[in-house]
């Protein structure tokens, strides 16, 4: 990837020093990559059980060099890492431990106390993020299903954070920034093909992912930021040592595939990578200890490669890096975010919105999965945020001020996937759970706890008056929340931090039905008022007191009518002005001031971004263009700052 940044110590007459400052604490980016290549090699039994600790510079191939050592030796261990702090805990020395020790990665020297794991326990696994290191599993000495979590910031012990739904010792466990995944391990009678997963800034019990090829214990985990690897372990469906590595995208949820394998069989490795390059050290293979690294280029498929030795043949030890997938901070991200003139909006008070899915001219046929956003204070043309875990439209969006929902719609058939985005964070989605029912033409609003989803078709002529909710925090399945007063589809959706509104629609025609909902309790919509037209299609926004109803279809022609409500009250539509073009099925969103109505079809492809003052009445204003022409968008769009939200 080309730079667009100068490093830090190469900042004079570009950067300055507040802009790096506040683009690694606002931006979540920094311009230096280097540091994110530091792997560590720690404990183990290199012929009795040892304290040393190697490095290893993961971008450039060759031997391990003497680092320092562990307060005490110990084997067993497991180990993460954030960008500047990097923890072991746990193992044998021979006796089971709950130790914790930290090293700073890039400074060569001898680990310190950190504080202790809720209890002793050895063969656990550990990986993180930027903020926290999550240990899973272990043995105690029996089976251990516990996952407890550290701050890297702060010296202190463990902190419960939930249970996987399989006790086991010995898993391959790694994470992007969101997601960690837990995968394999020793049951106490044989080895599972569970994978687990948790969202890393929650808390909570861990959730089903998929299964393993085969049943392996003793394997090891890395990742990149969209990709989990296993590598080794022993194979106790074909009964021996394994080579095979194995991979799992982390936002889409299913059974891992083939990647390729190592250069011999082998277990009890220690592992890591950076942003491009897994790293597989030591470890034992069916005849002795073992000193061989190996290195796989993460992103693509195919067997792993030398790379060099440890210092000495070691099994039993852990491996920790300062760039894995799970460290953001030093992960090479696209250009435009390490400018200083166009830094991707992270905060509430930005007003970032973002418009989902649709289909692409001049294929009106097959939907597509990109992301384009928009910063809402400022006009410009949309940019590029990352793809949707599958192509999708007619589905239905919302969001809180930092997660982004995504379901149902076609992808070409009717779908219950349920995808989110995290708005801070420039990327590709991951899955949350499913909706209710198959079903498209849904929408959806939220507000800081919740989104709902409402209306659609489960299939030709069968219409849904259906309202499902999401817990926005919590990964999961959709719950029933009540009916709209009518089974219709295409509805516009928004609301405030309290009510939601449901506008419009088509049952066997358009219709101007006006429903409400208590957002924050559940049961059935009630009446609110109508719309001074019969429509479908259209899009809505709101500020925390009203809420803009965005052209839409009705009879007989495209409308480019905006009307609004008060959302305190009930009553009928008010002429609000006119959208620049008239078009359906738009995507509309806002900030607390401004809203946004972004493509749909006139009758085409329109590439279109309007803007209105939402507290004002008047005509929409050109507020710049969608990367590309977008129709079948109804309601698949969100935003961080919308009316709906505190």
């Amino acid at each position: 990837m080309a730079t667009s940044y100068p490093r830090r110590d190469q900042s004079g007459g570009i950067w300055k020093t507040n802009q790096i400052t506040k683009n690694i604490k606002d931006q979540g980016t920094y311009p230096q990559l280097s540091l994110g290549d530091r792997m560590l090699v720690s404990g183990g039994n290199d012929g009795s059980i040892t304290n040393t600790i190697e490095s290893i510079e993961i971008s450039t191939a060759g031997n391990a060099a003497n680092f320092g050592d562990l307060v005490t030796a110990t084997e067993n261990p497991g180990s993460c890492s954030s960008a500047t702090r990097l923890i072991v805990g746990g193992g044998d020395t021979p006796t089971i431990v709950n130790t914790i020790n930290y090293v700073h990665p890039h400074s060569a020297g001898n680990a310190a106390d950190f504080g202790d794991l809720t209890g002793a326990k050895k063969q656990t696994s550990a990986s993180g993020n930027s903020t926290r290191g999550i240990f899973c599993a272990g043995r105690t000495p029996s089976t251990s299903n516990v996952i407890e979590f550290i701050t890297f910031a702060s010296i202190g012990n463990g902190t419960d954070f939930g249970d996987l739904t399989v006790s086991r010792w010995g898993p391959a466990v790694a994470a992007n920034p969101t997601r960690l995944i837990c995968a394999g391990g020793y049951n106490g009678s044989t080895g599972t093909n569970t994978m687990d997963f948790v969202e890393i800034s929650s808390t909570g019990n861990a959730v089903d992912f998929g299964n393993l090829t085969s049943t392996f214990n003793a394997a090891s985990g890395t990742s990149s930021t969209t990709r989990w690897m296993q590598g080794g372990g022993y194979d106790y469906g074909a009964g021996g040592y394994s080579n095979k590595i194995e991979y799992v995208e982390f936002g889409s949820l299913g059974n891992a595939v083939g990647f390729g394998d190592l250069t011999s069989s082998r277990y009890t490795i220690a592992a890591g990578s950076n942003s491009l390059r897994g790293v597989f050290a030591g470890g034992e293979d069916p005849s002795a200890k073992v000193n061989t690294i190996d290195y796989v280029t993460i992103g693509s498929t195919g067997n792993a490669i030398d790379f060099g030795d440890l210092t000495a043949a070691t099994n039993n030890t852990c491996g920790a890096s300062t760039g894995h997938g799970g460290i953001e901070t030093f992960i090479p991200r696209a250009p435009e975010l390490y400018s200083p003139v166009t830094p991707l909006p992270l905060s509430k008070a930005s007003g970032l919105g973002a418009c989902m899915g649709g289909t692409v001219s001049p294929d009106a046929s097959n939907p597509v999965k990109t992301i384009d956003y928009i910063t809402i204070p400022s006009l410009g043309n949309a940019s590029d945020f990352g793809d949707l875990v599958e192509a999708v439209k007619w589905a239905g969006a919302a969001s809180n001020s930092t997660r982004g929902l995504c379901g149902g719609g076609e992808d070409p058939s009717n779908n219950a996937d349920v995808g989110y985005i995290t708005l801070a964070t420039k990327g590709n989605g991951s899955d949350f759970g499913n909706l209710n029912a198959s079903s498209r033409f849904q929408s959806a609003l939220a507000n800081d706890t919740r989104c709902l989803f409402g209306g659609g078709e489960d299939s030709p002529g069968s219409l849904a008056n259906r309202i499902d909710y999401f817990t926005i925090a919590t990964i999961g399945n959709a719950s029933d929340f009540g009916d709209l007063t009518q089974a219709r589809y295409n509805i516009g959706a928004a609301g405030s931090t309290t009510r939601g509104i449901f506008c419009g629609g088509y049952t066997t025609g358009y219709v101007n039905t006006v429903d409400y909902v208590t957002i924050g309790s559940t049961g059935n919509a009630i009446d609110f008022g109508d719309l001074s037209n019969a429509e479908s299609e259209l899009g809505a926004c709101s500020s925390s007191t009203r809420l803009v109803s965005c052209g839409g279809v009705g009879s007989p022609a495209l409308l480019n009518v905006m009307e609004y409500f008060t959302i305190a009250s009930t009553s009928n539509a008010t002429d609000f002005g006119d959208l620049t073009v008239a078009r359906a099925a738009v995507a509309s969103t806002s900030n607390s001031t401004r809203g946004i109505t972004m493509g749909g079809g006139d009758p085409g492809f329109s590439n279109v971004i309007d803007y209105i003052t939402i507290a004002a009445t008047s005509n929409a204003t050109d507020f710049g263009d969608l990367t590309a022409g977008r129709n079948r968008l109804t309601n698949t769009s969100m935003g961080n700052a919308h009316g709906g939200l505190s």
